[in-house]
């Protein structure tokens, strides 16, 4: 390949002077130029082979290109054949239109159209940096360009202007391992600027995700009154509370607070304040000095305060401040199922805020049909049969620590059972034994670390939905031995005693049950024993409101399920899992009560039915 060495060199094959006219055609210096410049260099060019039985032959070069182009970079570091000059700022850029047009589709335009540009000299280009445009000037002759912190942002800006998208996707590629709290901001409001999506999304990401950092940082104090609306709306943002929230707009009220005070009744509407703890709203909120004299943030105080005042007026008091942030709302466990003749011991964890579902954990040994209940943030699982016999050993998992620990067994074995916490203690409702179908109830103190029997109900239930709801703890539907049941009864702990609640609209085994905004749900299940399973699951569920003591349908899942995981996380109730009478199903779906819709969300990673979901509320 030829390589330009020194213009000293050239001279030897210097044009013909005047007076050498008749002695110098063009074609005798092209000839010497040639000489001098190509045929010095054979000895690494390849030679041509010919095929003795073929006439022709065909010859490619595999750097032609690259050849060519450091040609045209030679020609232009000389301004040799350059026919447009581009201006910016004080600088003037030699180039070649061809080559300019093949790199950007910005010159392209102007080039090949009918513009006054097209066949200016001097082409004056507005609005960018003289060294970012040498740069890409630079760049659509070699292919190389080195990207730098400090002319990252001038470089993305021409780009954009120029159309050269491979350069802005390298511009935002560096800029995403850049992000930081303190830059996040400006990078994001950068990336809008510029229109870079996929920048804007992943700075806006990240600015979500690192919210506690960021709001310490010099951007988010000198954000304007609006971008921080824009932020604190979003119930995306990660953080532990609202307390944190709040914090964050004192923060930025403080920096300017002249100008700033008259900004914190729109800042304060967009703080969920009835979900904060009533002492901080107590302590910290309704006692600020700054809210005094404001009388639209007197008002969001008391609408916080009556919130916790009323809490049977709560349903009148929904707002957007009473829907919880999906980083707030704590997460989801799944633990353990059935699948066939195995039992997955996996555990896995849902975020909200992330849509995803990960395997944090495995169970000590395999379990099936077994109860989960929480208690001081702390999963207590709960009997079960282990495949060869029933179980009444129980187990606690710590997920700060990752650790199992054995705890004092039940006074009698149980699967099948229902498990819920109620005012502290947990409640082992039902279940078989291995031989009968039960109707005893066993309740754990954590103080006293000790299992007792409490009332038993008044009908004997296994694979029962289990539930507290207003202080008292409901059993729904269930198998008895010979059928299953449509019955609902509840148990009063002050008075030890079970009562019977309007039935609900069809007999339930394997049912899912929760509590939900007050109300109490009973979600899929079968009928029937499973002689005809394709025939005998429901997608159908119904909802019990404890101050009617009525039962109404709700919309139905999309596909039919028992032995479905159910459970609330923030204001909404999510089914997981189950068995659809051919496969154990990782389909997870969660109901707005609002819209009276189920809408699906990303799926478990095992397919699971009976597996106990169990929600952990943020400490």
């Amino acid at each position: 390949m030829y390589t330009y060495k020194c213009e000293s060199e050239y001279s030897a094959i210097r044009a013909p002077r005047k007076n050498d006219l008749k002695r110098h055609s063009f074609h005798d210096f092209y000839h010497r130029y040639l000489v001098h410049n190509t045929y010095a260099n054979l000895q690494g060019t390849p030679t041509r082979m010919e095929d003795p039985t073929n006439s022709t032959d065909e010859f490619r070069s595999h750097n032609h290109a690259e050849r060519m182009m450091k040609k045209l970079e030679m020609y232009a570091g000389k301004r040799q054949l350059c026919d447009v000059v581009l201006v910016a700022e004080d600088r003037r850029i030699p180039a070649h239109r061809l080559v300019l047009s093949a790199a950007s589709d910005y010159f392209a335009a102007m080039f090949t159209n009918n513009v006054r540009e097209a066949n200016m000299e001097e082409i004056l280009i507005k609005d960018v940096d003289a060294e970012a445009l040498a740069l890409l000037v630079q760049y659509t002759y070699t292919g190389q360009i080195q990207l730098k912190e400090e002319n990252v942002e001038n470089l993305l800006a021409t780009a954009c202007l120029l159309q050269m998208s491979e350069v802005v996707e390298a511009c935002c590629s560096f800029l995403m391992k850049q992000l930081h709290p303190s830059n996040c901001i400006g990078i994001r409001q950068f990336a809008d600027a510029q229109g870079c999506l996929d920048l804007y999304k992943v700075a806006n990401n990240y600015v979500m995700d690192k919210f506690v950092d960021v709001m310490k940082n010099q951007e988010f104090l000198l954000l304007p009154c609006d971008e921080v609306c824009k932020l604190l709306s979003s119930d995306d943002l990660n953080v532990p509370n609202e307390e944190t929230i709040f914090d964050a707009v004192l923060k930025w009220a403080r920096h300017d607070l002249h100008n700033r005070k008259k900004s914190l009744a729109i800042l304060l509407s967009h703080i969920k304040l009835p979900l904060m703890a009533p002492q901080f709203i107590a302590d910290h909120v309704e006692t600020n000095s700054l809210f005094h004299d404001d009388k639209e943030c007197q008002q969001l105080i008391m609408e916080a305060l009556k919130y916790h005042l009323l809490p049977e007026r709560r349903s009148s008091f929904q707002s957007p401040r009473t829907k919880p942030r999906k980083s707030t709302v704590g997460v989801l466990y799944a633990v353990g199922s059935m699948e066939c003749t195995k039992g997955p011991t996996s555990i896995e964890k849902y975020d909200l805020r992330t849509n995803t579902w990960t395997q944090v954990a495995n169970m000590s040994g395999r379990r099936l049909q077994f109860g989960v209940a929480v208690l001081d943030d702390k999963l207590f699982v709960v009997g079960g049969r282990d495949g060869l016999k029933t179980l009444n050993t129980v187990e606690c998992y710590d997920p700060r620590k990752k650790t199992w620990t054995l705890m004092p067994a039940m006074s009698t074995h149980r699967h099948g059972l229902g498990v819920g916490v109620l005012e502290g203690p947990m409640y082992a409702v039902g279940g078989h034994d291995g031989w009968s179908y039960l109707n005893t109830v066993e309740r754990w103190d954590p103080q006293a670390r000790q299992w007792s029997y409490v009332a038993p109900m008044s009908t004997s239930r296994s694979t029962v939905g289990v539930a507290a709801l207003h202080g008292k703890l409901y059993a729904v539907g269930g198998r008895d031995g010979s059928s299953c049941l449509k019955s609902v009864e509840c148990f009063d702990p002050h008075t030890n005693k079970w009562t019977h609640c309007q039935p609900m609209s069809k007999r339930r085994g394997g049912v899912g049950a929760a509590n939900c905004n007050g109300f109490l749900y009973a979600v899929g299940g079968y009928e029937a024993p499973a002689t005809n399973p394709a025939c005998s699951r429901f997608d159908c569920a119904e909802r019990y409101d404890p101050k009617t003591d009525q039962w109404t349908v709700i919309a139905t899942m999309s596909s039919a399920r028992d032995s479905v995981g159910l459970c609330p996380l923030g204001d909404r109730l999510f089914a997981v899992g189950g068995y659809d009478g051919m496969q154990y199903l990782n389909d997870v779906e969660c109901y707005d009560a609002v819209s009276n819709e189920w809408t699906k969300v990303s799926p478990l990673c095992t397919g699971r039915a009976g597996a106990c979901v169990v929600h952990v509320p943020n400490s």
